[in-house]
């Protein structure tokens, strides 16, 4: 298989949380997750086939710097997935529908540019960034 078709394993990234009912309900409610398992202080979330973990930590949470990415504010620590066009857009109309507030509202990225990419960033309730991304053609995802 080449890389690009290759079918790849999921990933496992474990975050901070103030408030593991407010990270249901985010993550949950509002992005449609499953829940696998939990405890009183975490919880697994099923992120689009990743495994995401909700650990109740409140002194960790929120990002703290941002890089300039093409002209906007990027939280340095953030994390998400790389989506099909169809699916970005879908995710952009109903967290809009919701009333989400943007830090990045979502836009095209590097116009014209190798690399040219559909982009959004936003915070959970205890002020991690996400960003949810897709690319016109995948095969730009690493292109130089």
């Amino acid at each position: 298989m080449s890389e690009s078709t290759a079918v790849l394993p999921p990933f496992h990234l474990a975050f901070p949380v103030h408030s593991i009912a407010s990270a249901r309900e985010f993550y949950g409610d509002l992005l449609g997750c499953s829940e696998g398992r939990s405890a009183e202080d975490w919880v697994d979330f099923n992120f689009y086939g990743h495994q995401i973990v909700a650990h109740l930590a409140p002194e960790e949470c929120g990002h703290r710097k941002t890089s300039a990415v093409d002209g906007d504010a990027v939280p340095v620590r953030h994390f998400g997935v790389v989506l099909s066009m169809a699916q970005w857009e879908a995710a952009a109309d109903k967290l809009k529908a919701a009333g989400l507030q943007f830090i990045i509202e979502p836009h095209i990225r590097f116009k014209g540019e190798v690399g040219e990419q559909a982009t959004m960033f936003f915070l959970d309730p205890s002020g991690n960034a996400l960003e949810l991304k897709a690319f016109a053609n995948i095969a730009s995802l690493f292109a130089k």
